[in-house]
């Protein structure tokens, strides 16, 4: 860690740092772990003008003061650092702490607004994620999720013309699969095991959202995508909120295709020929 950044982070939290470890994870940002001299432990991200780390305390402080989720508190953002509290605990969760995930989701997914959207664009693993509002829940996956990630994966050479063309084809009849809610449920976003922190059968927090108001079943098809949940959680979901029909059939996959349009983004190989069979399975 540069020594301006030590300095900064002695003056804004009044002690000194004695101990900095680096930690995984942050695409955003260089990610530490810092013992202070007053006993206290933050968590320090360090990124470049235009990185996103003020956007993403921003998305911290919303979350934590609009729902219930668990959340880092922010004690400073700006263009270069964030500083937030330290949330031990790491991946892992087991039936029990799945019921309590569930617990937390179904109640983030219930603060709700009439528009789809955000009232500013923000980040999905250090990708610009447009956010303009609207009424039409279909109409704002397919042409901000959907269409926007797949462009921006042709422009960065990771996704071949040839399969844009067949998005192209199921964006057209994106109807054929999905509705519009009547209320939008604001979402973290980038739920998978890494954005979860638990120890044993709790849930200690969430932390790199991404988040939005959207339709919360795109939310529960990304948290299968790398196995994050399974039945402990969905049982326990679904007595809060219950799944409509047609989810784990069909519209599961369909959403999932925003993520791993997001992840052909970011890294290309693999994740192309999950793309591929996606669009196979709905006949583009």
């Amino acid at each position: 860690m540069r020594r301006d950044v030590k300095n900064s982070i002695a003056y804004i939290v009044g002690s000194p740092a004695l101990k900095i470890a680096t930690m995984g994870g942050g695409c955003i940002g260089d990610v530490y772990r810092v013992e202070l001299a007053s006993g206290e432990t933050v968590v320090a991200k360090v990124g470049d003008v235009g990185s996103g780390l003020e956007l993403e305390g921003f998305m911290l402080s919303y979350l934590a003061e609009n729902s219930e989720l668990p959340v880092p508190d922010v004690l400073h953002t700006s263009a270069e650092l964030l500083l937030m509290s330290y949330l031990p605990g790491g991946g892992g969760l087991n039936p029990s702490a799945q019921e309590q995930a569930a617990d937390l989701v179904a109640a983030l997914h219930g603060v709700t607004q009439a528009k789809f959207g955000f009232e500013r664009d923000t980040v999905i693993g250090g990708l610009h994620q447009p956010n303009p509002v609207s009424r039409d829940w279909v109409t704002f996956f397919r042409d901000q999720r959907l269409l926007h990630m797949g462009t921006e994966a042709v422009r960065a050479g990771r996704l071949p013309s040839r399969v844009m063309h067949r998005i192209d084809t199921l964006a057209a009849r994106l109807g054929d699969w999905i509705g519009s809610p009547k209320r939008a449920s604001l979402i973290h976003g980038d739920m998978w095991t890494g954005n979860i922190l638990s120890s044993g059968s709790d849930i200690i927090g969430f932390v790199d959202p991404a988040i939005y108001y959207a339709d919360p079943e795109v939310e529960l098809a990304f948290s299968t995508l790398f196995g994050t949940f399974s039945d402990a959680f969905f049982s326990r979901y679904n007595e809060h909120r219950p799944l409509r029909p047609g989810f784990f059939e069909e519209r599961r996959d369909l959403y999932n295709l925003y993520p791993l349009l997001v992840h052909v983004r970011l890294f290309g190989g693999g994740y192309l020929n999950s793309v591929d069979r996606t669009l196979m399975q709905f006949g583009c």
